[in-house]
């Protein structure tokens, strides 16, 4: 039996500062994220299985990934919980800030998405990679092989 990998491609837009950077970043601005979720297994080998074929149904991936990332951070705000700036959620433009306990970067919003997409996947299934485009061109990469 053979090892597949499947990529699923999410789109969410988010903005974030970096407290204490010293370069624009500092500065609260936004970006259009594209996260490709890399998965495999091996494709279920059960006549009976509705199933039969796949390592896994990408209705599963996509619930998955929209409930654990999307969801969540599609139009809001995300910053470092040590920001001395108050995002009050009673201002309706501030309902939704995510407040991380690290700075929110792309490399460490990959290893918050590993852990939470892990969580999720079914037990024959393995995430291998999370890829997380800032920028049309600068992405960062989170690899199974590498943690």
């Amino acid at each position: 039996m053979q090892k597949i990998r499947l990529t699923k491609q999410f789109h969410f837009e988010a903005a974030h500062c970096l407290d204490n950077y010293d370069g624009k970043c500092s500065r609260l601005h936004g970006h259009s994220y594209k996260l490709f979720v890399t998965v495999s297994g091996f494709p279920e080998q059960d006549e009976n299985s509705p199933k039969l074929g796949m390592v896994m149904d990408f209705g599963l991936l996509k619930k998955i990934v929209n409930e654990e990332i999307v969801e969540k951070f599609d139009h809001s705000v995300v910053v470092n919980k040590k920001n001395p700036y108050v995002f009050d959620g009673n201002i309706p433009m501030f309902s939704s800030v995510i407040k991380f306990p690290f700075q929110p970067t792309c490399e460490n919003m990959l290893i918050f998405f590993a852990e939470k997409i892990k969580n999720r996947l079914p037990q024959n299934v393995k995430l291998e990679e999370l890829k997380l485009y800032e920028t049309a061109d600068s992405f960062a990469q989170w690899l199974a092989e590498d943690n």
